[in-house]
C-alpha cells in the first residue's frame, strides 16, 4: 500500500492547481469535511451522496473528492436528516470531502469541459463565458445533427434530449457541461451550430429554435463524469496514492 501523503499537501496543490479564488460560486471550494491526515487512498466521484461514501468507506478511503459538494448557498444551514446522515458517515470513518464546483468545470485540462469536448472529439478553440466557464470547439469535418445524437450517446451511453435549430450540419460547438442551459443566448453569439450542456429548461427550446443553433441536453450527472476523475488520475500520478471513481448511476 502507498506511504500516502499529507493532506495538507494534497489541498495546496489542488489549491495551487484549481484556483479556485478566480470563481464567484455557489459553495466552499476546497475541504468541507476534515478527516484523517494522512491521505493513501482517494475516491473520486460527481456529487456527494450517501450511497458514494458507502462505496468510499467500502474501498478504504482517506479523502473523496466531488464536483458536487454540501453548503451550498440558500440551503438549510441545520446539520439534520439526510445532511446528518452523510456528514456523520464521514465523521465516523474520518474521510475528508474535498469539493470543486465552477473550478472542476473550467479547468483547461482536469475540468468537466475539456474533458468531454476531448471525448467527443472536438477541437477546443477558445473559452467562453465568465471566468472561461464553457468552451468553444469544432469538428474537423462538419457532422450532421442526428449523427452528434448518435456521437453523444455512445459517448455518454445515455441518449440526449436534441432541440433542432434547422436543417444545417454541425461544425463549431459550444459546450457547458451541468445545469448551463442558460448559456445557449451567449454561445449564439460567438456564431456556434451546437450547444451541449446536461440540463434544459422550458425557454431552452424557443431559443434554440429561433436562434438557430441545434441544442443538446446530455445529462447533468453524465456530462461531469470526467472531471473528477482526471483530477484523481492527477492526484494518484502526482502523489503516488491510490484512486478509485465511483459511478453513482444519476438519469438526471
Amino acid at each position: 500500500m502507498s506511504t500516502g501523503v499529507e493532506r495538507e499537501i494534497l489541498l495546496q496543490a489542488l489549491e495551487d492547481e484549481l484556483e479556485p479564488g478566480r470563481f464567484q460560486d455557489y459553495c466552499p471550494n476546497g475541504l468541507q469535511v476534515e478527516g484523517r491526515r494522512r491521505i493513501r487512498r482517494m475516491v473520486t466521484g460527481v456529487t456527494a451522496s450517501l450511497a458514494l461514501i458507502e462505496a468510499a468507506i467500502d474501498f478504504g478511503a482517506d479523502l473523496i473528492l466531488v464536483h458536487h459538494g454540501y453548503f451550498w448557498k440558500g440551503e438549510p444551514q441545520a446539520i439534520t436528516g439526510m445532511k446528518h446522515q452523510r456528514i456523520a458517515a464521514l465523521l465516523q470513518n474520518q474521510i475528508n470531502l474535498v469539493a470543486y464546483h465552477l473550478p472542476l468545470d473550467a479547468h483547461p485540462r482536469l475540468g468537466n469541459n475539456v474533458q468531454l469536448g476531448r471525448r467527443l472529439g472536438l477541437r477546443i478553440e477558445g473559452v467562453m463565458g465568465d471566468n472561461g466557464i464553457g468552451l468553444l470547439g469544432s469538428f474537423a469535418e462538419p457532422r450532421g445533427a442526428d449523427e452528434l445524437v448518435t456521437v453523444i450517446a455512445e459517448t455518454l451511453d445515455r441518449e440526449p434530449l436534441w432541440i433542432s435549430g434547422g436543417a444545417h450540419r454541425v461544425r463549431r460547438v459550444g459546450l457547458c457541461t451541468g445545469a448551463a442551459q442558460s448559456m445557449l443566448v451567449a454561445a449564439a453569439a460567438h456564431g456556434v451550430d451546437a450547444f451541449i450542456s446536461g440540463e434544459v429548461s422550458e425557454q431552452t427550446t424557443h431559443e434554440a429554435r429561433e436562434l438557430g443553433v441545434h441544442f443538446y441536453a446530455a445529462g447533468h450527472h453524465a456530462t461531469e463524469r470526467y472531471g473528477p476523475q482526471a483530477v484523481g488520475v492527477w492526484c494518484a500520478e502526482r502523489f503516488g496514492i491510490e484512486h478509485l471513481f465511483i459511478d453513482i448511476a444519476n438519469p438526471a
